[in-house]
């Protein structure tokens, strides 16, 4: 997500408009969509950690390509590194957390992986934006390579091993109909989210927000996106149902308030950081609720989560590009509201994939 942090200085740097290195969003998503299924399924019996390891030192190499780039060419190719890479990742971390806890601890334990996946998205993102702009944007992709093999390195001496197999062989449970319930709730989530949120730098310099305090202020507003990571956590293994209705409700309303206060500056910054907190719970609801159907082993769970909600970057950031050039950038907080809510509309009708109750 790096890119919507600094998408000004990435365009300037090769000439490009701002839609078009909006788009660099939508290529790595897209990578991640079509491949992150196929992917886990054909290294299903490969080790988990060294496959792991591998995806780390993608990681490495997809972004010292972006920040060495001399073409917007490479850029794309670096980015699509990153794209393959991301597709099997995200798989393996999520079927890696239920495989070191009990199944009472389920929703808890992916909170706490996907804590990493959260404050990615709400903290590193303005922390590095805030370097790229001070520095200029080559040297936040470089310092994000450096932290792939800082974790390479962390991950190969801490990290225990797991085995390949599935811990459980249960039967699918009431089928597959949960499992697609959630990743569709999934998927138009994260289209509302980035239809809007890739375009944040944006909505925040037409309110009057100097480009030097971009950063800072996506940085406040993303550390109230741990409160909604702490409140998932705490509620998942409780009450998964009211979790997600909670946090889904406290975004869609948080957009709408900044549709219909921009471009008024403080109402703008109050309503992202709103909006931010309730994104913050977002990626362990579903990959919880997700493991929980038991419609198949957890990785395969995962990947569905993860390339649905690729699908949803992706689909999102089209979306926002092709309204920004067309109906302005107005219009995008109205669109993603009302993806949000069909979103939320899924998991009101969707019971046994939302479940009052967390399953043990």
């Amino acid at each position: 997500m790096l890119p919507v942090g600094l998408l000004p200085g990435l365009g300037a740097t090769f000439g490009v408009p701002n839609s078009a290195t909006g788009l660099l969003v939508s290529l790595y998503a897209v990578m991640v969509a079509a491949l992150a299924v196929p992917l886990t399924v054909a290294t299903t019996r490969f080790a988990r950690k060294p496959l792991l390891l591998t995806t780390l030192a993608g990681y490495a190499v997809s972004n010292a390509l972006v920040a060495a780039a001399p073409a917007f060419a490479v850029v794309a190719v670096g980015r699509t590194v990153g794209g393959v890479t991301h597709a099997l990742f995200f798989s393996l971390v999520i079927g890696y957390a239920p495989r070191l806890v009990s199944r009472a601890h389920v929703g808890r334990a992916l909170a706490l992986a996907g804590s990493g996946a959260s404050a990615g998205l709400v903290l590193g993102v303005p922390l590095l934006t805030s370097l790229g702009t001070a520095a200029g944007w080559r040297v936040s992709f470089a310092v994000l390579a450096a932290l792939s093999i800082l974790t390479f390195i962390l991950v190969s001496r801490l990290l225990p091993a797991v085995q390949a197999e599935p811990v459980s062989r249960r039967s699918e449970r009431g089928g597959r109909r949960p499992l697609i319930a959630v990743a569709t709730s999934n998927m138009l989530v994260f289209l509302g989210q980035f239809t809007a949120y890739t375009f944040i730098s944006l909505l925040l310099l037409t309110s009057g927000v100097v480009p030097a305090f971009v950063g800072p202020i996506l940085l406040a507003c993303g550390a109230c996106g741990l409160l909604g990571l702490w409140y998932a956590g705490r509620g998942l293994d409780r009450n998964p149902r009211r979790t997600a209705v909670a946090v889904l409700a406290v975004m869609m309303g948080a957009v709408v308030v900044l549709g219909s206060t921009w471009p008024t500056l403080a109402a703008v910054i109050v309503a992202t950081a709103v909006w931010s907190a309730g994104f913050g719970g977002v990626p362990s609801i579903y990959q919880t609720c997700a493991v929980r159907t038991h419609a198949m082993p957890p990785e395969r769970a995962g990947a569905w989560i993860n390339a649905t909600a690729n699908v949803g970057i992706a689909g999102g950031a089209a979306i926002g590009a092709g309204l920004l050039q067309t109906a302005g950038l107005w219009s995008l907080p109205w669109v993603s509201a009302a993806l949000i809510g069909l979103g939320l509309a899924v998991v009101l009708l969707a019971r046994k994939s939302f479940p009052v109750r967390g399953a043990a």
